[in-house]
Protein backbone atom coordinates (compact mmCIF):
# COMPACT_ATOMS: atom_id res chain seq x y z
CA UNK A 1 0.00 0.00 0.00
CA UNK A 2 1.00 3.17 -0.80
CA UNK A 3 2.19 5.54 1.89
CA UNK A 4 0.19 8.92 1.95
CA UNK A 5 0.42 11.64 3.76
CA UNK A 6 -2.77 12.35 6.05
CA UNK A 7 -3.19 15.27 8.09
CA UNK A 8 -5.18 14.74 11.52
CA UNK A 9 -6.25 17.46 13.37
CA UNK A 10 -5.21 21.57 12.93
CA UNK A 11 -2.86 23.67 14.10
CA UNK A 12 -4.23 25.79 16.66
CA UNK A 13 -0.86 27.58 17.70
CA UNK A 14 -2.04 31.47 18.61
CA UNK A 15 -1.60 34.18 15.98
CA UNK A 16 -1.50 37.54 17.05
CA UNK A 17 -3.35 39.84 14.34
CA UNK A 18 -2.40 43.78 14.09
CA UNK A 19 -0.68 45.23 16.38
CA UNK A 20 2.33 43.01 18.19
CA UNK A 21 2.40 43.46 21.89
CA UNK A 22 6.09 42.97 22.07
CA UNK A 23 8.22 46.57 21.38
CA UNK A 24 5.28 48.53 22.15
CA UNK A 25 5.37 51.98 22.99
CA UNK A 26 3.72 52.76 26.29
CA UNK A 27 1.70 56.20 25.62
CA UNK A 28 1.37 58.55 28.64
CA UNK A 29 -2.23 58.75 29.23
CA UNK A 30 -2.29 61.81 32.08
CA UNK A 31 -0.30 65.35 32.09
CA UNK A 32 2.01 64.20 34.89
CA UNK A 33 3.10 61.36 32.07
CA UNK A 34 3.51 63.54 29.52
CA UNK A 35 6.24 66.03 31.32
CA UNK A 36 7.82 62.74 32.67
CA UNK A 37 8.28 61.02 29.18
CA UNK A 38 9.07 65.13 27.97
CA UNK A 39 11.67 64.94 31.06
CA UNK A 40 13.32 62.15 30.17
CA UNK A 41 13.84 63.11 26.26
CA UNK A 42 10.75 60.52 25.46
CA UNK A 43 8.30 62.85 23.36
CA UNK A 44 9.09 65.47 21.54
CA UNK A 45 6.08 68.30 21.69
CA UNK A 46 5.61 71.12 18.95
CA UNK A 47 3.55 74.24 19.32
CA UNK A 48 1.30 74.83 16.07
CA UNK A 49 0.84 78.97 15.87
CA UNK A 50 -2.89 79.62 15.49
CA UNK A 51 -4.23 75.77 16.04
CA UNK A 52 -7.56 75.45 18.12
CA UNK A 53 -8.82 78.85 16.57
CA UNK A 54 -11.78 78.93 14.24
CA UNK A 55 -9.93 81.21 12.22
CA UNK A 56 -7.66 81.50 9.60
CA UNK A 57 -4.98 83.54 8.64
CA UNK A 58 -6.37 85.52 5.69
CA UNK A 59 -9.64 86.60 6.95
CA UNK A 60 -9.04 90.28 7.16
CA UNK A 61 -8.55 90.79 3.48
CA UNK A 62 -11.25 88.49 2.41
CA UNK A 63 -13.90 90.56 4.77
CA UNK A 64 -12.23 93.61 3.38
CA UNK A 65 -13.04 92.50 -0.35
CA UNK A 66 -16.45 91.76 0.74
CA UNK A 67 -16.99 95.22 1.93
CA UNK A 68 -15.61 96.70 -1.62
CA UNK A 69 -17.91 93.92 -3.64
CA UNK A 70 -21.05 94.55 -1.86
CA UNK A 71 -21.06 98.86 -2.99
CA UNK A 72 -20.67 97.34 -6.73
CA UNK A 73 -23.28 94.93 -6.36
CA UNK A 74 -26.03 96.75 -5.04
CA UNK A 75 -29.45 94.85 -6.30
CA UNK A 76 -32.32 97.41 -7.66
CA UNK A 77 -35.09 97.31 -5.34
CA UNK A 78 -38.75 97.81 -6.37
CA UNK A 79 -39.62 101.65 -6.94
CA UNK A 80 -42.10 102.97 -4.51
CA UNK A 81 -44.51 103.96 -7.32
CA UNK A 82 -44.53 100.09 -8.12
CA UNK A 83 -45.61 99.08 -4.77
CA UNK A 84 -47.83 101.41 -4.25
CA UNK A 85 -49.34 100.72 -7.83
CA UNK A 86 -49.63 96.90 -6.64
CA UNK A 87 -51.26 97.72 -3.08
CA UNK A 88 -54.23 99.76 -4.35
CA UNK A 89 -54.62 97.61 -7.50
CA UNK A 90 -55.14 95.11 -5.12
CA UNK A 91 -57.26 96.34 -2.89
CA UNK A 92 -59.70 98.00 -5.43
CA UNK A 93 -60.32 94.25 -6.33
CA UNK A 94 -60.47 93.29 -2.66
CA UNK A 95 -57.79 90.66 -2.57
CA UNK A 96 -55.43 90.26 0.12
CA UNK A 97 -51.52 89.04 -0.38
CA UNK A 98 -52.29 85.08 -0.05
CA UNK A 99 -55.10 85.95 -2.84
CA UNK A 100 -53.01 87.41 -5.05
CA UNK A 101 -50.24 85.27 -4.70
CA UNK A 102 -51.94 81.93 -5.16
CA UNK A 103 -53.44 83.84 -8.57
CA UNK A 104 -49.87 84.15 -9.74
CA UNK A 105 -48.05 81.19 -8.69
CA UNK A 106 -46.26 82.81 -6.19
CA UNK A 107 -45.58 82.96 -2.35
CA UNK A 108 -47.45 85.36 -0.59
CA UNK A 109 -43.69 86.45 1.07
CA UNK A 110 -43.18 87.89 -2.37
CA UNK A 111 -46.31 89.56 -2.78
CA UNK A 112 -45.67 91.26 0.44
CA UNK A 113 -41.39 91.82 -0.44
CA UNK A 114 -42.95 93.62 -3.69
CA UNK A 115 -45.83 96.17 -1.84
CA UNK A 116 -43.16 96.82 0.84
CA UNK A 117 -39.75 97.53 -1.79
CA UNK A 118 -37.57 94.82 -0.67
CA UNK A 119 -38.05 92.55 -3.62
CA UNK A 120 -35.84 92.80 -6.60
CA UNK A 121 -38.05 93.15 -9.57
CA UNK A 122 -38.79 90.19 -11.45
CA UNK A 123 -40.27 91.38 -15.17
CA UNK A 124 -42.62 88.23 -15.45
CA UNK A 125 -44.11 88.20 -11.74
CA UNK A 126 -44.96 91.72 -12.74
CA UNK A 127 -46.37 90.98 -15.97
CA UNK A 128 -48.56 87.87 -13.92
CA UNK A 129 -49.59 90.93 -11.49
CA UNK A 130 -50.76 92.80 -14.28
CA UNK A 131 -53.13 90.01 -15.76
CA UNK A 132 -54.49 89.08 -12.40
CA UNK A 133 -55.08 92.95 -11.61
CA UNK A 134 -56.21 94.05 -14.77
CA UNK A 135 -53.96 97.14 -14.63
CA UNK A 136 -50.77 98.47 -16.54
CA UNK A 137 -48.44 98.30 -13.52
CA UNK A 138 -45.27 101.18 -14.01
CA UNK A 139 -42.18 99.38 -14.79
CA UNK A 140 -38.62 99.89 -12.45
CA UNK A 141 -35.66 100.96 -14.74
CA UNK A 142 -37.56 101.86 -17.98
CA UNK A 143 -38.52 104.91 -18.59
CA UNK A 144 -40.78 106.00 -21.15
CA UNK A 145 -39.84 105.79 -24.79
CA UNK A 146 -40.78 108.81 -26.81
CA UNK A 147 -43.30 108.93 -29.15
CA UNK A 148 -42.78 110.29 -32.91
CA UNK A 149 -45.56 112.52 -34.55
CA UNK A 150 -46.24 110.79 -38.02
CA UNK A 151 -44.62 114.51 -39.71
CA UNK A 152 -41.16 113.88 -37.39
CA UNK A 153 -41.06 109.71 -38.70
CA UNK A 154 -41.41 110.98 -42.87
CA UNK A 155 -38.81 113.46 -41.72
CA UNK A 156 -36.66 111.01 -40.48
CA UNK A 157 -37.15 108.91 -43.19
CA UNK A 158 -38.88 106.36 -41.84
CA UNK A 159 -42.03 104.53 -42.39
CA UNK A 160 -44.93 105.98 -41.97
CA UNK A 161 -48.43 103.84 -40.74
CA UNK A 162 -46.78 100.53 -42.44
CA UNK A 163 -46.45 102.15 -45.75
CA UNK A 164 -43.15 102.49 -47.58
CA UNK A 165 -41.33 105.55 -47.50
CA UNK A 166 -42.48 108.93 -49.63
CA UNK A 167 -40.43 109.09 -53.17
CA UNK A 168 -39.77 112.79 -54.19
Amino acid sequence: MPNTNIQTGQDWGSVNVGRASAGRVAVPKTAHGVTRAKAMGLVATEKKHGAGGNRSAHTASVNAKKIEESDELKLNKVDKSLSKAIQQARMAKKMTQKDLATKINEKPQVVGEYESGKAVPNGQIIVKMERVLGVKLPRPGKKPAKKLSAAEGAKKGGVVRGGPPKRR
